[in-house]
């Protein structure tokens, strides 16, 4: 009997998935894999196969990465200091040419073999294959002071869209490090979140989701169960206000916010070290995480998403 109940559960759950895996086929995922998830091989094992789940059912995923935990690592083996600066790294061309071949080699190929391994079809876009990010230098903007110059740093200006899209109409899974490269050919490390944005943006993605490693936007920022499971931009920017969302979370909500009005569907920031988080926020009722968006469609049922 037990074993009757746990089946019929499990078909409960299929059912459930079956309305949000029918609203999201054929749409563009945009997901955002960090540094710290990527330390943790368990955790990205899991999201990776979530990843290969969303892609079997129809949609289409874009796996955009950074990986600062490892750049520090070949920096510190190389015996170089980082030097940050407003949180950002300050890269000069020693830094550049680690960032290059840890995060736009090493890394990036590692994940698409690891989605090879794990049974899908994944192809790596890197300046040794085909690169999809083009860009300028970026100066870090300070009010009241000169711009600061943060070396090899720049920002994405332009998304081979054709490129990518022709990969995911064939049932890959294009993998894109947080790197790009100007007119004259010089490459630059840039911020893995605005990289992101720039691709949803670009592929007017149903959604973009940051995995990270707090399980989203809290009430309480020490209480996990405070989790805001929804919001809209107008919530979000009164909850900016009166400092419910506080320290390191506004500029992530605020580049959420300017991503909406850009064209992109809604936008997720999900904790990575829970397993399966991926498939829970997007084809389950509830979801586990935050989801900000322009404004509520009462027609639809499902809050989270």
């Amino acid at each position: 009997m037990n074993d009757e109940v746990e089946a019929i559960n499990k078909a409960d759950i299929l059912i459930e998935a079956m309305g949000w895996i029918r609203r999201f086929r054929g749409k563009t995922t945009v997901i955002k894999l960090g540094g710290s998830l990527m330390n943790n091989p368990d955790a990205m094992r899991h999201t990776l196969i979530d990843i290969i789940f969303m892609e079997t059912v129809g949609m289409r995923p874009v796996v955009v990465h950074g990986g600062g935990p490892s750049i520090n690592k070949a920096m510190e083996a190389a015996k170089i200091a980082p030097n940050w600066i407003k949180g950002r790294r300050v890269t000069d061309a020693q830094t550049l040419a680690i960032v290059e071949q840890t995060l736009a080699y090493d890394l990036n190929k590692e994940l698409t073999d690891e989605i090879e391994r794990l049974g899908g079809r994944a192809i790596n876009l890197n300046f040794q294959t085909t690169n999809v990010l083009f860009g300028e230098k970026l100066l870090l903007e300070e009010p009241g002071s000169e711009p600061i110059d943060l070396g090899f740093v720049g920002q994405v200006t332009r998304v081979d869209r054709q490129t990518i899209e022709s990969l995911t109409y064939t049932e890959q899974i294009p993998v894109i490090p947080s790197m790009c490269i100007d007119e004259h050919g010089q490459k630059y490390n840039v911020n893995a979140d605005t990289a992101a944005m720039a691709v949803a943006e670009a592929l007017g993605a149903e959604k973009l989701i940051f995995i990270s490693d707090v399980n989203g936007v809290r009430r309480d920022k020490d209480d996990p169960s405070s989790v805001i499971h929804s919001m809209t931009a107008e919530e979000a920017k009164e909850l900016i206000r009166t400092g419910v969302i506080s320290g390191g979370m506004i500029p992530k909500v605020e580049a959420c916010l300017a991503t909406l009005n850009r064209g992109v569907g809604k936008v997720h920031i999900i904790d990575g070290q829970l397993r399966h988080s991926l498939l829970l926020e997007i084809y389950t009722t509830a979801g586990v995480g935050t989801e900000i968006i322009q404004r509520r469609n009462t027609s639809v049922s499902r809050i989270a998403l």
